[in-house]
């Protein structure tokens, strides 16, 4: 390569050490750095040139005002041309730096190399963005130029703690006797919650694969095939509409173990866990994680995923309505126990009404607009409304003050000592005449406010298993029962007489782990008994023919000797997210779609040519207008 009159073969500019290594025990070496121009400071013909790659940043040094050695002007004219990003090969010699000028925020800070050759590997445009610790470029920005905010050092960090996860992962499993299984990315359509991405057959037109939502009914037939423990780090795949966070590709950690029940299946997901953490983080996770019932969550916290990083549980309002004079409270109660005895006529069990309270200490400052954002989130949520009292110190005692206080001045005293309030607090009201909802409307109201007031540390880690699932869910629109969860969870033992009976009261054996308010991890023990297996296809009205033409694979292999067997699925992407400190998986993952399931950098999905869809006997119809 000739640049400035200046020669130089490649093959003598290979790197002989990177970017974050150097020392001050290095000083004196003679070195070959390659990588990125960070920043470059042209100091009046001193050049200084921050350096960096994958391992970190170097200070390179280019005097060519007190040095008059040969090839000082080549010198001067590349550092010239020098812009950020520039790929850059640097010869040089490691100097240490002056005490008074040791930069301790990098890993390199106490030296810098000074230049004897440089160059220039590959020239860089202007950039759409600037390349710093935390772009702070709009997201479809981000995503065109992905190989451009991949560079940045807060995505290398991100992506090399994802690759640090996924290496302690197959190491714990590995030591705890866990094959490493990969099953199929072409499988058989079947109905798993969400639409399949289908692949079409070119060999058998008008047939297709499915691309797995998850390896659930290969691992189950792993497990038969006597295989004892398996994982994967898998990917999976779901065509759902665009909504929050999701992605159309995810990657999970799919486990599967035979003989075992859901203690045991829990305790190995801690042991995982805390490996995880330990040698990625430096954590350490408590050998058990706290566990919820499903009824507890929900009545506690409103949401079956809650955050507890900080307390604040919901509490129950209705011993305090009969002797209060709030007419709305009153209503819901009725409407609800009216609800759940016509219910219970049909052979259904609901749970009725609720008015729940939460007490948020210290916030009777809250304005009226503060308050009246809370009650908006609480009617995402389909609450009517939100009623909100204060308590406030008088002469007799704490009195309530605001709001709908005046319907409860007869009992104000009760109320207070009852919900454990006190002068300064905040208390706010949510009632319905379905319990759930005023559960996940006051829940989502108690989220937001953890949000709001910064109770939400994202360097701390608090886990929960959330057991004792409803097995079914009744369908009210349709008149029949669903599988709350998937058709293949097994019925705790002591439901099995009532499942026909009474489905409503039945739990299944299942269990989903939660950190920080997400969902990380879902499992189930599974059905291994063919015969059960068709009392719960016949309960959620699944055809007999339908459920083997769907899973007749899976199914018949349950004819064989099936072992109990049971597994769980934590989310990668999620985990690394919460690992990282972020709030979206598109921070730890390489090559993210958008909110809209679409590509900005390589503008996937993109048209076929019609040779193509020949091949494939697929014909594109226009809609209508278009």
């Amino acid at each position: 390569m000739k640049k400035m009159g200046y020669y130089c073969n490649m093959e003598l500019m290979k790197r002989t050490t990177d970017c974050g290594s150097l020392r001050k025990d290095d000083a004196g070496r003679t070195v070959i750095l390659n990588g990125w121009v960070h920043r470059k400071r042209d100091h009046g013909g001193i050049f200084f040139i921050n350096l960096r790659d994958r391992y970190g940043i170097t200070q390179v040094v280019v005097d060519t005002v007190n040095t008059a050695a040969t090839g000082t002007d080549e010198l001067a004219a590349i550092c010239a041309e020098l812009r950020n990003e520039f790929c850059i090969a640097v010869e040089g010699t490691v100097r240490p730096r002056p005490d008074d000028m040791v930069n301790p925020a990098m890993s390199t800070g106490g030296i810098e190399v000074i230049a004897s050759k440089i160059l220039i590997l590959n020239r860089a445009e202007v950039l759409p963005f600037q390349i710093d610790e935390e772009s702070n470029a709009n997201e479809e920005l981000r995503l065109k130029y992905r190989y451009l905010d991949l560079r940045s050092a807060a995505m290398q960090q991100r992506i090399r703690l994802r690759s640090e996860v996924s290496f302690a992962v197959r190491e714990w499993m590995t030591s705890q006797g866990f094959y490493e299984i990969e099953t199929p990315t072409f499988i058989k359509s079947t109905p798993e919650g969400a639409r399949d991405y289908l692949v079409p057959s070119r060999l058998y037109p008008g047939k297709f694969y499915a691309l797995p939502q998850s390896p659930q009914l290969y691992k189950q037939i792993l497990m038969v095939a006597g295989f004892d423990k398996y994982f994967q780090i898998a990917r999976c795949y779901r065509d759902e509409d665009a909504r929050g966070d999701r992605q159309p590709e995810f990657t999970q950690i799919d486990i599967e173990m035979s003989f075992v029940g859901r203690d045991d299946v829990l305790s190995m997901t801690e042991g995982l866990f805390g490996h995880i953490f330990k040698k990625t983080l430096g954590v350490d996770l408590p050998a058990q994680f706290k566990r919820l019932s499903y009824e507890d969550a929900m009545e506690l916290y409103g949401t079956d995923k809650p955050d507890l990083r900080f307390d604040m549980p919901m509490q129950d309002f209705a011993p305090f309505v009969e002797a209060g004079v709030f007419q709305a409270f009153k209503d819901a109660l009725r409407d609800g126990e009216e609800a759940r005895q016509q219910a219970a006529a049909k052979g259904v069990t609901i749970a009725g009404g609720g008015v729940k309270v939460l007490v948020v200490k210290g916030k009777a400052d809250y304005s009226r607009k503060q308050i009246e954002e809370l009650e908006a989130q609480a009617k995402i949520y389909k609450a009517r409304g939100m009623a909100w009292m204060k308590v406030a110190a008088a002469d007799s005692g704490a009195v309530l003050e605001g709001g709908v206080a005046k319907f409860f001045a007869d009992n104000a005293a009760q109320i207070i000592s009852g919900l454990g309030a006190a002068p300064g607090d905040l208390i706010l009201i949510v009632a319905d005449a379905k319990r759930r909802v005023a559960n996940t409307a006051l829940g989502a109201v108690r989220s937001k406010l953890g949000k709001d007031l910064g109770l939400c540390d994202p360097a701390r880690f608090e886990f929960a298993w959330i057991v004792d699932f409803p097995m079914f869910e009744f369908n009210e629109e349709e008149n029949h029962w669903e599988a709350a969860h998937h058709m293949f969870t097994w019925p705790q033992d002591k439901y099995h007489a009532v499942l026909e009976s009474d489905p409503g009261a039945v739990k299944g054996d299942l269990y989903d782990l939660v950190l920080n308010g997400y969902e990380l991890a879902s499992g189930s023990i599974r059905i291994h008994d063919p015969e059960l297996q068709k009392r719960i296809f016949k309960i959620v009205g699944f055809n007999p023919d339908e459920a083997e033409k769907k899973f007749g694979f899976l199914t018949g292999a349950f004819k064989y000797g099936a072992p109990p067997h049971g597994g769980i699925a934590p989310g990668l992407d999620r985990l690394v997210m919460l690992m990282a400190g972020q709030t979206s998986i598109k921070e730890v993952i390489a090559f993210p779609k958008n909110s809209f399931a679409v590509s900005p950098m390589d503008d996937s999905p993109g048209e076929v040519d019609k040779k193509q869809l020949d091949e494939l006997r697929i014909t594109i119809r226009k809609e209508p207008g278009v």
